[in-house]
């Protein structure tokens, strides 16, 4: 699976998606950056599904900046009319750094399925005038805005120190995105660190449990090679994830997904 689809229900239906990888000097901040854009005909609407990371974005859309907190299920948005979104999936460090900054105690356990907008002036003014130029090319409208949120998130939040929490974090991030990673216990091994630890750390830098991110990615591993991949056996791949069977696979599928794995690859092949 890609990371330009992942945790996408339907990528057919997207509208105009742009995604840009972080330069060296905004990676410790940005997992990547991306940007919608569309433009729909009056009586028309596009239903988005995702099931995202439980991971923060930082969007700035029309005057509006917001730091949206952890996900713990599937959301959607229903798009109409003509618009555009600038976010920032934030690594782990710099999503607590902000969260700490305008959230206070509650911090990113506090924002799980929640919205927080931020009060600042500066930031949506700038980059809603570059989005609304149309006298420059798109792409490269599209490139000043990410270039004008990645400085903006630079002089926000400072790199995290090495051997501190905030490193370690953004460390764990890089190895929950492995599929050969199934259970919490195979994480100290990989980790210089204990399993306590490490649960502590996703509480505070994530927002949500270990497990949870685990369960998560397994999920998101489960659906896009449903969509892409005909003749897959499930058996097979509830054993791969993990799962004691096909028939907790299922449930844990749908739970999240409102549909069995088997509803979900009949409709992403019919789309």
């Amino acid at each position: 699976m890609s990371d330009q689809e992942r945790g996408v229900l339907y990528p057919s239906q997207l509208p105009e998606f742009h995604r840009y990888l972080p330069d060296e000097g905004s990676a410790y901040a940005v997992r990547w950056f991306w940007l919608p854009e569309w433009n729909l005909a009056p009586g028309t609407s596009s239903r988005q599904e995702v099931l995202p990371f439980p991971a923060s974005n930082f969007t700035v859309e029309g005057e509006s900046v917001t730091l949206v907190g952890p996900p713990t299920q599937r959301s959607y948005r229903l798009l109409e009319g003509r618009g555009w979104c600038v976010g920032a999936l934030l690594r782990p460090a710099a999503a607590y750094a902000i969260a700490q900054q305008h959230a206070g105690d509650t911090g990113l356990s506090g924002l799980r399925d929640q919205s927080l907008s931020l009060v600042i002036p500066e930031l949506a003014p700038a980059v809603s005038a570059i989005m609304s130029n149309e006298d420059r090319p798109a792409e490269e409208r599209r490139a000043l805005a990410v270039r004008e949120l990645s400085d903006f998130l630079l002089g926000t939040v400072e790199p995290p120190a090495p051997g501190s929490e905030a490193a370690l974090a953004n460390h764990l991030e890089q190895v929950l995105g492995d599929p050969a990673l199934i259970r919490t216990d195979q994480l100290p091994d990989r980790l210089p660190a204990s399993l306590r630890t490490l649960q502590r750390v996703a509480e505070r830098y994530f927002g949500v449990p270990l497990h949870a991110m685990i369960r998560r990615r397994r999920l998101q591993e489960s659906a896009a090679r449903l969509r892409t991949e005909a003749g897959l056996n499930l058996a097979a791949l509830a054993t791969e994830l993990g799962y004691a069977d096909h028939a907790h696979f299922s449930k844990d599928f749908r739970a999240f997904l409102g549909k069995t794995p088997s509803e979900y690859r009949a409709q992403s092949f019919a789309s």
